[in-house]
Order: C-alpha cells, then structure tokens, then sequence
C-alpha cells in the first residue's frame, strides 16, 4: 500500500514523488561531470576513499604520533573490517542497481567497484573512519571532514549512487564509529 496523505487534492503518493526528486537530484549532481576539473577532482576522491586516503592514515598517524597512535590505529582497522563487512551484506541484501544503470541518462563517471549502490560504501567508510579518526585527534577533523564531504559528493556527481545510499552510508557509518567507541 502507498503512503499518501488523507487530505483531498494532496500531492501524489510521498514515496514516488520522493523517488522522482531523487532521480532529479542524481541527474543534477551527473552534471558536473561536464566540467572536466570538477569531475577529475571529484574522481580523485573517489580513488582516494577507496582505501588509499585510510592506509595512509593508518600509517601516518604513528609516525605522527608515536606509539601513543597504535591504538587509534587498532581501533580504525577494526572499524574498517566492521564497515566492509556491513557495506557488503546491505549491497547484497537490497541489490538496489546503481542509477546509471536503472536510468541511462545518468552518466558513469567512474568505474564502479560492484554492481549494487544501497548504501554508499565510500560514504560509509568515510564517516566510520573519519569519526574514529577524529575521536582520537581532534584537529584532525580540519582535514578529514571536507574529504568526507567530497567522497559523499563524489558518490552522486559521478552517477555512481543515489543520494539516500549516501545518507544511508553516512548514518551507517556514524553508527559503526560511536560503536567502536563506546565497545573497542
């Protein structure tokens, strides 16, 4: 059954105006790819997110820190096999296409790393190490809280995820780094 309101002449059934506004949405954000700095940048990211930006991380930090590090490096290792894990079982549970596929005026930016787009596992991994991240170092929250931005953006401008399989990474992710938190 639809969910639509009780109200005579409301508007259509909310999931299906939602759906459509989400399409829009992803077809405006595709368009930056037009502009070819914008796009390269935004194709960086997304490489970036893919693990490079979080190796780095993790072996930055020590040499940063010390010893003193290993544990923030435990803990955003333990965070990083708990956000795989997690990304992977919701992919294959909801086996929502990625909107490039279900709408051919979407256009593929970049090359996808599997099929399925619900949730964005950039944007989950993201959040989870960039909060675990921060936790541990403040300051570090000047540099990894724009670069979580930018993979969120990235995920969408690139035709590679809807932009409810971001918010869903991001409170999934949110919800991996407080877990860690309060049991590692």
């Amino acid at each position: 059954m639809a969910i639509s309101s009780d109200l005579p002449g409301a508007p259509a059934p909310l999931l299906p105006r939602l759906r459509s506004l989400e399409i829009e949405l992803c077809l405006r954000c595709a368009r930056v790819q037009r502009r070819s700095a914008l796009a390269a940048t935004l194709r960086a990211a997304s490489r970036l997110g893919d693990g490079p930006a979080w190796f780095a991380l993790a072996l930055l930090l020590p040499l940063a820190a010390g010893s003193g590090a290993l544990p923030a490096v435990a803990r955003l290792a333990a965070v990083g096999i708990a956000a795989t894990l997690v990304s992977t079982l919701l992919k294959r549970l909801f086996s929502r296409p990625r909107p490039y596929l279900a709408h051919g005026e979407i256009a593929l930016g970049a090359r996808p790393l599997d099929r399925f787009s619900f949730p964005s596992g950039h944007t989950l991994h993201a959040v989870a190490l960039s909060g675990t991240a921060i936790a541990h170092y403040p300051l570090l929250g000047w540099l990894l809280v724009p670069f979580t931005l930018l993979v969120a953006w990235s995920r969408v401008g690139l035709g590679l995820h809807y932009p409810s399989d971001v918010v869903a990474g991001a409170a999934v992710g949110g919800a991996l780094a407080w877990g860690a938190l309060l049991l590692l």
